[in-house]
């Protein structure tokens, strides 16, 4: 079975490749980003740190993306 890692907090940053940005934003693990940071500092762009939860780093992320929707026509009746 395979492990998944725990981490003791997570980031969401805007990935930059080639000075450019990317469309949306990612989430990782503290660890990962602090190892991104010190293979490449200031390549991607630090969002939010210290989020206690995955579920809310993601939710974070999406922004108004990730919200439920409801049609129009559902709303009507």
């Amino acid at each position: 079975m395979r492990q998944v890692p725990t981490f003791s907090s997570w980031v969401v940053y805007r990935k930059n490749v080639r000075g450019k940005t990317l469309g949306g934003n990612a989430v990782c693990g503290r660890e990962e980003w602090d190892a991104m940071e010190l293979a490449q500092p200031g390549l991607h762009t630090l969002v939010q740190a210290g989020i206690t939860t995955e579920k809310e780093a993601e939710r974070l992320a999406r922004g108004a993306s990730g919200d439920n929707f409801t049609s129009r026509t559902a709303r009507k009746g």
